[in-house]
């Protein structure tokens, strides 16, 4: 019997589960936000909370608490640094898990697992992503414009 026997299995032996709920709070604390199932959203959920709580207490017994977790050293520093000092006055409650609909491919329900008052953070991070790609499409637009000069002829510098 499996009674009080609770946590979410996920399909995968001990250290498959293991490592993919490691890579999936680590890339929560480097993006603060991440598409996944809801299931693994639930799972990775309270080792975020108790990542940021690690964060927040600040000590180097905390910082080697999380070095043992998180996959990178930079995702410790960007813990330390900037996401536990933005829940200084937060007692627990860090993340947020909104539902996003079923996948195309297997219908599994996705939801995004994201970081509270992130919002400003997403929102340059979208702004700069947006300013690079009209900057591509303009580059794009400028090769397209003189290939096609070339090919009509209308260019006196072209070489034949």
């Amino acid at each position: 019997m499996r009674h009080r026997k609770g946590g979410f299995k996920l399909g995968r032996n001990t250290s498959h589960r293991r490592a993919l709920l490691r890579n999936l709070v680590t890339s929560i604390i480097i993006n603060d936000r991440i598409h996944t199932t809801v299931t693994k959203a639930k799972a990775a959920r309270p080792l975020v909370e108790r990542m940021i709580t690690l964060g927040k207490n600040g000590s180097v017994h905390a910082r080697r608490q999380a070095l043992a977790y998180l996959i990178t050293p930079e995702s410790v520093d960007r813990l330390f640094a900037t996401v536990a000092p933005r829940y200084a006055t937060r007692n627990g409650g860090y993340s947020r898990i909104v539902r996003t609909g079923p996948r195309k491919g297997d219908a599994a329900e996705t939801a995004f697992i994201e970081l509270l008052d992130a919002e400003k953070e997403l929102a340059a991070k979208a702004e700069k992503r947006d300013e690079a790609r009209t900057k591509r499409r303009e580059a794009l637009q400028k090769q397209l414009d003189e290939h096609s000069a070339v090919e009509d002829g209308s260019d006196p510098n072209a070489q034949p």
